[in-house]
């Protein structure tokens, strides 16, 4: 766990439900490295995009009643990275706190703004013109990012900014989001405390 600048920021978590049963573990300061198994394949992919993009260390092994649907898995794998990330940034001391990035998929380009400053909050403007990547439902990435931003304590915002391919809209906001991630989550040199007027975060 993270107690401040200058230590370990990792995390590690299991969460079983009648619903789910995951595990993950998480270093904020890794590599792009883990083994990352849901059970669904075009969530695989994104979260592979996010240990990488992000340059952390990722491991999730879940599994879900993916024979009801995705809706369970997705959501409670969100919701477990989010608390991981809350643990791993501890008190938050000497971060950088907020990160934004702009990322082109071919055709698409997304965006995302994040605050590590502890308020909860997610918006997400996506008006993709296809509902599904195969048999994965695009609407699951907000229930996704919504599950992270309650947990972390973050305030996120993505957009689509255009685009017509699902899969590319869906890459291009799993990127955007692991590399304002990674600015965020950067340790500022020049920040001697917590980066709020309040003191805590």
């Amino acid at each position: 766990m993270c107690k401040g600048k200058d230590t370990m920021r990792k995390s590690a978590i299991e969460r079983k439900t009648k619903e789910t049963r995951i595990s993950l573990s998480l270093d904020l300061d890794g590599s792009g490295e883990g083994v990352i198994d849901t059970g669904i394949g075009f969530f695989d992919h994104m979260l592979e995009l996010l240990k990488k993009h992000a340059l952390i260390d990722l491991s999730v092994k879940a599994e879900g009643d993916l024979d009801v649907d995705y809706h369970h898995t997705v959501e409670d794998v969100g919701l477990v990275f989010g608390k991981a990330l809350d643990e791993a940034l501890g008190g938050r001391k000497g971060i950088v706190r907020y990160g934004f990035a702009s990322i082109p998929m071919d055709e698409a380009l997304c965006e995302t703004s994040i605050d590590l400053g502890g308020r909860p909050f997610l918006v997400m403007q996506c008006p993709m013109k296809h509902m599904s990547v195969r048999d994965f439902e695009v609407k699951l990435v907000e229930e996704f990012f919504r599950a992270v931003s309650v947990e972390s304590r973050s305030n996120i915002h993505l957009r689509q900014i255009y685009g017509d391919e699902a899969h590319h809209v869906c890459e291009g906001l799993f990127k955007s989001f692991a590399r304002a991630l990674r600015s965020a989550k950067a340790v500022d040199p020049l920040e001697k405390g917590v980066p709020s007027s309040k003191g805590v975060i």
